[in-house]
């Protein structure tokens, strides 16, 4: 996507959503259930890249439990508005997750079909545990009975930027969650 100056991509966003400060007293609850869950043991963290690579980079340091972190990266939008209803794992872990207690840090589970997938490619490798922590859940989008154990923020369904997030490759900057102006895809 092409901007032109700062001021058309101001334009683009509608308005705040979730600010910052809410999201960094939630990603500090969120660290303490992690914690409450392990006990003290280790645990990985899997982020599913990019939208959620600044939300996992805050919740690693909410975390005080062994942790180490992994990536997979898996696409369903192809720089639009709307899922395309295909998801295609484009990275995979680079470590064996067998008999691992494992936590994939989500950006945002909308219509959970690429969330899905997920879960069943790395179920398949028997972890001990598997739990999803979400920074967004839009559950009216929801075309599968995927849930995360813990969502951050509960959001209508609206296209959202900031934060990761982004639309065609922008707006992962942003220190907060914004609505979309989806008048500057038409």
């Amino acid at each position: 996507m092409n901007v032109s100056s700062q001021e058309e991509f101001n334009n683009m966003i509608k308005g705040v959503l979730i600010s910052e400060d809410e999201i960094r007293a939630e990603i500090a609850k969120a660290g303490k259930l992690i914690d409450s869950f392990y006990d003290g043991s280790p645990v990985l963290l899997v982020s599913v890249l990019k939208g959620a690579f600044v939300f996992l980079a805050d919740l690693v340091r909410a975390v005080s439990v062994p942790c180490e972190v992994d990536f997979m990266e898996a696409k369903s939008y192809f720089d639009a508005t709307q899922s395309s209803g295909s998801v295609a794992v484009t990275r995979d872990l680079r470590q064996n997750i067998t008999g691992r207690d494992v936590v994939i840090v989500e950006d945002i589970i909308d219509t959970g079909r690429t969330l899905s997938e997920i879960v069943k490619l790395l179920r398949a490798r028997s972890p001990r545990s598997l739990r999803i922590v979400t920074l967004l859940d839009k559950p009216s989008r929801r075309v599968t009975e995927l849930n995360a154990d813990y969502s951050l923020f509960t959001i209508p369904d609206k296209f959202v930027i900031g934060y990761g997030l982004d639309y065609g490759e922008l707006f992962r900057n942003l220190p907060y969650i914004g609505e979309f102006n989806e008048d500057f895809c038409k």
